[in-house]
């Protein structure tokens, strides 16, 4: 690939984000960033900012620091920004993948950030990967809004593609496959969770795609895995708010598995191409927590794909298939 092709092609890999630091104030920030995103909450601007700014923030502020500070890495920083700084290094590294950046939805490096320093290397065509298998409105399109709402103020904005998801793609079923059954060769759990971040059901009802995906990206890895039904189920965490939301609920069927006389479990969280706050804390921590407390003696968490070489394969897999012609 030609230096000119490298310096005017670009894919710009997002996920979520991630405060700068693990304190009150960069947490704040950082929720009120997420939390202001209609395709997060949807709800009436006059009701939902006095409830967030009025209790919301002040209350989940320093208790989600604190969570942030137990997985916190002090030579890196946030788990999250380093995967993902790995996978877009390694990314960058293959050929004939184009110059590979990095941004968070919410905080930094922010999409705009990011896409300026693009431009200033001479962007002319970009693939957007957000970095969520499975697409969603409050994820995926969020993503594809912020892009649109940068590239909208430039007066030369470039080709512009999006990958949608890629929840049933082969490559990445392997890799997820194998990571699973790697993790498991030795005394594997007596059962599997599959665990996915949920969304309120109302977003379902209103055509949202996600638990479908979820499902199938599920039934594919369980197949590749050769499970037997009453070996696995899939689940949903990181419920927020009091609405219904998608389940079943993961710490209740890890509660009710314990209960039942499951003694060992192990988790992957199939969503997640990185791990953050939700695996490492949530799953990781509190989960084993209640799994413990409800009469379990195991659980394992099985780390997300982060910068395995398997996962940066089915990755450039599957940006060569979007900007073949593009690489030629």
């Amino acid at each position: 690939m030609s230096t000119a092709s490298s310096a005017t092609t670009a894919v710009l890999l997002v996920n979520l984000g991630t405060p700068d630091a693990p304190t009150k104030a960069a947490v704040r920030r950082y929720l009120s960033e997420f939390l202001h995103d209609r395709r997060v909450v949807d709800l009436n601007r006059w009701l939902w900012f006095p409830l967030l700014h009025g209790a919301i923030l002040p209350l989940r502020s320093r208790p989600v620091a604190e969570r942030y500070a137990a997985i916190w890495s002090r030579d890196r920083g946030s788990p999250l920004r380093a995967h993902g700084e790995d996978l877009a290094a390694a990314l960058g590294a293959r050929r004939p993948t184009p110059r590979v950046a990095l941004a968070m939805r919410y905080g930094n490096p922010s999409i705009p950030s990011a896409l300026r320093s693009l431009r200033e290397a001479g962007l002319r065509r970009l693939l957007v990967l957000p970095l969520y298998p499975q697409y969603s409105t409050t994820t995926t399109e969020s993503v594809f809004d912020a892009v649109e709402g940068e590239l909208a103020r430039w007066q030369d904005r470039p080709e512009l593609r999006c990958i949608r998801d890629y929840h049933d793609d082969a490559g990445w079923i392997d890799a997820m496959a194998d990571s699973i059954r790697r993790a498991r060769a030795d005394a594997p759990g007596e059962r599997l969770l599959l665990s996915f971040h949920g969304i309120p059901e109302r977003y379902a009802r209103r055509g949202d795609p996600y638990p479908q995906q979820c499902e199938a990206s599920a039934q594919i890895i369980a197949q590749h895995l050769q499970l037997e039904p009453a070996q696995w189920q899939l689940a949903y965490q990181s419920r927020f708010g009091r609405e219904p939301w998608l389940g079943p609920a993961t710490i209740e069927v890890l509660r009710e598995w314990a209960r039942a006389g499951v003694r060992r479990v192990d988790v992957a969280c199939p969503g997640f191409a990185a791990d953050c706050l939700e695996t490492l804390h949530e799953i990781a921590i509190e989960n084993t927590t209640a799994f413990v407390a409800a009469g379990g003696e195991r659980l394992r968490y099985i780390p997300a794909l982060n910068a395995q070489t398997a996962h940066v394969t089915a990755l450039a897999s599957l940006i060569a298939r979007h900007a073949v012609d593009w690489l030629e």
